[in-house]
């Protein structure tokens, strides 16, 4: 698994859990979705993304997005 794949996955799983957490647990998980998706926007914009440092740091090899 490359970095970007291994991205993808993160803002997926995050996304459906706060969704899931948001609906049974409280409305306010919800913002959790919304910091996801507006992360997602800025770092194709930027190509600046958290998650693929520490991916990169796990040793996890570079993509095409996140080289």
């Amino acid at each position: 698994m490359n970095v970007d794949k291994a991205v993808l996955t993160f803002a997926g799983f995050v996304v459906l859990l706060s969704l899931a957490l948001g609906l049974y647990v409280s409305p306010y998980w919800f913002l959790l979705t919304a910091f996801a998706g507006l992360n997602m926007i800025q770092a194709s914009f930027t190509g600046f993304c958290p998650a693929a440092m520490v991916f990169k740091k796990l040793g996890l090899r570079s993509g095409n997005a996140f080289s």
